[in-house]
């Protein structure tokens, strides 16, 4: 805050105040909603929406970031807490807050120990078949309160105001931006309205209550809302610390990545605002201990709300101050008017909402260009559909880190030659390249590690059968970043069995970091060839000796001692 603060321009305040504004209508309805996802009481919502982005302004980098309940992380939320408590219980709402301050201090230690690259085991796909499966799951639970009872059996007046109330809100979404733009509404204006559409349904909602005396009808309404600010909360359950132990880092890290997802979206926008990871985790961990402590549950940064919040003109974090105060300000004032809020129209909010994050756009590219991704992309939605959320997302977090280990223990090999009159060698599958007898070049794409040396030394032997005669092997290491202790004896083992076929083995374009590595160990000093600088220079320097059946001048034969004189233009000392 310190930051921002500091350089904060009068300018600036117009925006915030506007985005503050804008943002809190979306928040009543919508934390409302999720609350209800959750299992809580619709007012724990507001009271999980106004200390988070207090917190979270303190610490946090984004300017745009609209921290507060998110359908995803309510969901679970709910899952995590049914097995333990009835929802609506005393105590389920202790262990929601409880749950919530357990993310909070994950998150917070994570920031502090620098350690949010944990994050990135979450691959995109996962990410977005964990986001269908959920929005999947929500939207079918929602169907009973949408229509009042059973779909089977519906519960008319309920169902004629959550379908009618759903049917505005599919429209206003589709078509009310550009109504409002063909009204000449400048658009900015027009997709914030759009945006704004949800609150003006409920709010028409919640007059048809008491004017058609709904609730009599048997229409559910969420009742009583008591009035005031939260107080602090500092109840837990020592029975219940072990069993969210686990829940809770599974919701730090889903709450960490949706929001950096949604904060570099917008940061991008902005003209490159830089993001600090670890200062993100701490404001998102500080953000969900305000929530426990107000009686709250998990938060996170909501993508849509961020978009709003950055359309609506917020310019830095005083915009979801503006927000905290405005919603604070609701409940201090009368809430009667919230006690009438039908739940089918909150249903029917809800549905729309997480609807809209079914984006297919990553499944068709993932299917497009990588199978394993779009194969863990489809297991981690049909894991939370059938498994349930957090299995589903162990299920395409495993899937993505064997098909990573998979790719990397079957690393590409390419046979090179060189393209006629220059010093650019390629692959001979690929480009019409020339080669040489005696002389077989071949290039490794990837780090040499213990899962991948096996692989890497078989297909060396299958390339060397079928280029019968070969005198000189040269690897070609540029795309060799590293190569860790069982590589180095895989090489050494090699250098060994060439020798005693026959074959010399050169190596070239040795990055700087893997040579300085290399001249620690004996292989150097065994290798029965040369290291060259580029593969040009060891081409120039073999091809006509290996043609000739005899060892490169400088270059020892077969079987002799290791050479550790440098030839010219290739030295254990010249590396790239």
């Amino acid at each position: 805050m310190l930051q921002w603060l500091r350089q904060y321009r009068r300018a600036a305040l117009p925006g915030d105040i506007s985005a503050g504004i804008v943002v809190a209508m979306m928040m009543i309805p919508q934390g409302m909603a999720y609350a209800l996802v959750a299992g809580l009481p619709p007012v724990v919502g507001i009271y999980a929406s106004i200390f988070p982005p207090l917190l979270y302004a303190l610490f946090g980098t984004s300017s745009t970031q609209s921290v507060g309940p998110m359908a995803i992380i309510s969901l679970m939320t709910a899952s995590t807490l049914a097995p333990l408590a009835a929802p609506g219980s005393a105590l389920y709402g202790v262990l929601a807050a409880q749950l919530a301050l357990l993310s909070g201090v994950v998150l917070l230690v994570c920031g502090l120990l620098r350690i949010g690259f944990l994050a990135n085991f979450f691959s995109r796909p996962v990410m977005s078949g964990f986001t269908i499966g959920s929005a999947l799951v929500i939207a079918w639970g929602q169907l009973r309160p949408l229509v009042g009872g059973a779909p089977t059996a519906p519960h008319l007046p309920s169902a004629l105001l959550g379908l009618g109330s759903l049917a505005l809100l599919v429209a206003a979404r589709q078509y009310l931006a550009p109504l409002l733009r063909a009204l000449r509404v400048k658009p900015v204006a027009a997709d914030i309205g759009a945006k704004l559409a949800p609150m003006f349904v409920v709010l028409g909602a919640t007059a048809l209550v008491p004017l058609l005396g709904l609730a009599g009808r048997g229409v559910a309404i969420t009742g009583a809302v008591p009035s005031g600010l939260p107080g602090l909360n500092l109840a837990t359950s020592a029975d219940h610390w072990q069993a969210l132990l686990q829940p809770a880092l599974l919701i730090g890290f889903m709450v960490f990545l949706i929001s950096m997802s949604g904060a570099q979206a917008l940061a991008l926008k902005r003209g490159g605002e830089k993001l600090a990871s670890n200062s993100e985790l701490v404001g998102l961990g500080a953000a969900n201990i305000g929530s426990a402590l107000s009686g709250g549950f998990p938060v996170t940064g909501s993508i849509s709300r961020s978009a709003v919040n950055f359309a609506a003109g917020a310019n830095t974090q005083l915009a979801s101050i503006i927000t905290a105060g405005l919603l604070a300000l609701a409940l201090v004032a009368p809430t009667g008017w919230l006690a009438l809020l039908p739940l089918p129209t909150l249903a029917a909010t809800i549905i729309v909402a997480v609807l809209g994050m079914l984006d297919l756009s990553t499944l068709r590219t993932a299917w497009r260009y990588d199978r394993a991704d779009a194969a863990a992309l489809l297991a981690t939605a049909g894991g939370v559909l059938a498994l349930g959320v957090e299995a589903g997302v162990v299920v395409g977090v495993a899937l993505s880190m064997g098909a990573l280990i998979w790719r990397a223990s079957r690393p590409h090999i390419a046979v090179l030659g060189r393209i006629h009159g220059t010093e650019h060698f390629r692959n001979i599958d690929r480009y019409s390249a020339e080669t040489t007898p005696g002389l077989l070049m071949m290039r490794v794409d990837a780090g040499l590690f213990f899962g991948n040396v096996e692989a890497v030394n078989e297909r060396i032997d299958e390339e060397l059968l079928d280029h019968a005669g070969t005198r000189h092997l040269v690897l070609v290491l540029s795309a060799v970043n590293a190569i860790d202790t069982s590589a180095l004896f895989g090489l050494g083992e090699l250098n060994a069995s060439l020798r005693q076929r026959g074959v010399v083995l050169h190596l070239a374009e040795v990055k700087g970091p893997v040579m300085d590595r290399l001249k620690d160990s004996d292989l150097l000093q065994a290798l029965s060839g040369q290291v060259f600088l580029s593969a040009a220079m060891a081409w120039d320097r073999l091809a006509g000796s290996a043609a000739a059946g005899t060892p490169a001048a400088g270059t020892p034969a077969a079987g002799s001692p290791a050479a550790g004189t440098p030839v010219a233009g290739g030295s254990p000392e010249q590396a790239v």
